[in-house]
């Protein structure tokens, strides 16, 4: 665990980890303010995701919150106290350097959605590779509301639901129950909440049992080709395919396949 979690000024951490079994759990640790992402919050939040990047023994990252909710968006009282461009512009300028990190990130991460996610709290769902929502789970881009556009929230919303359903939130503000989140692709499942625990850990130790190395190389070329045209993104992933297979583990796979036995991945 690194040593960089920021701590509040009533000595509790905003942000607590808990390695399990591969899986590196981050908790958003602001219940009182329904998980805000405060200057402190987010920059422990780039701490651990770089630290994670070069720590072998997690394979598998989970974000999650305490308290009522998952993330509620920036904390608007703290940017309202500061209102000054250089503030906004740190304030932004973190979030979106977070984000990038997490897609960037050489392991999958999965989001474990209670409560609500809203503004950039639905941005960080958006950006997670995967989600599994509980069944109260509520997500929306409110910002509109109350005159503040959710742009920066608009850019992985965008790229995970279809043009016109993002558009429709973005513009309202309404909020959009789990199962119709689910529907428009913003999570993968949505489970009674007492089970939320077990199916994401169930679905990060699956995971896992892939090679490490090879979903690292997927990750990334998954992100890569979405930016890229139709011709130039098979010249890549051929590219990327091609890579892949002159790997100890690809070789190792196909031929335990093959064999009919179990692989014994490279990177364990």
């Amino acid at each position: 665990m690194s040593a960089a979690i920021a701590n509040t000024k009533e000595g509790e951490r905003v942000l607590l980890r808990r390695d399990d079994g591969g899986v590196a759990w981050l908790t958003l640790n602001r219940p009182g303010q329904r998980n805000a992402l405060s200057i402190e919050l987010l920059t422990a939040l780039q701490r651990e995701i770089d630290a994670i990047a070069g720590d072998k023994a997690a394979k598998v990252v989970v974000i999650a919150g305490a308290g009522p909710a998952f993330c509620s968006g920036h904390d608007l009282r703290e940017m309202r106290a500061n209102p000054s461009r250089k503030h906004y512009e740190t304030v932004f300028n973190l979030c979106s350097r977070l984000m990038l990190s997490i897609t960037k990130l050489p392991k999958p991460v999965i989001a474990r959605v209670h409560g609500i996610a809203t503004a950039a709290g639905c941005q960080l769902v958006a950006t997670c590779d995967l989600a599994i929502a509980s069944e109260g789970a509520r997500f929306a881009t409110p910002g509109v509301n109350i005159g503040l556009f959710c742009s920066t929230p608009m850019v992985p919303l965008s790229r995970a639901v279809g043009r016109k359903a993002a558009m429709e939130m973005l513009l309202t503000g309404d909020f959009v129950e789990a199962a119709r989140a689910r529907e428009l692709g913003l999570v993968n499942r949505v489970v009674p909440a007492e089970s939320l625990d077990t199916e994401v850990n169930a679905l990060a130790q699956q995971i896992i049992q892939k090679s490490a190395f090879i979903v690292s190389i997927g990750k990334e070329a998954f992100y890569r080709q979405t930016e890229l045209g139709l011709a130039d993104a098979y010249a890549y992933a051929s590219e990327v395919m091609t890579r892949n297979m002159l790997t100890r583990d690809a070789e190792e796979g196909i031929d335990a396949f093959l064999e009919k036995r179990p692989p014994s991945w490279e990177d364990r």
